[in-house]
């Protein structure tokens, strides 16, 4: 289980390269906000979560 990684994944990546491509500016893996969320965007008060099909058994998406 150690060897799975929390951040930095190729799902994460990938929305953060589409984010900063739009000009959205953000921060990642903010520990003062609950659940600590991948990427937090302050200027409009959002969060979000980008969780990895492995753990859902969905298929991957290759991006």
């Amino acid at each position: 289980m150690r060897a799975i990684r929390h951040k930095d994944t190729k799902p994460e990546v990938a929305v953060r390269q589409l984010l900063h491509a739009q000009g959205f500016r953000f921060r990642l893996h903010v520990k003062k906000l609950p659940g600590t969320p991948d990427i937090v965007l302050p200027k409009y008060h959002a969060a979000i979560f980008v969780d990895g099909c492995f753990w859902h058994g969905h298929n991957m998406l290759h991006v």
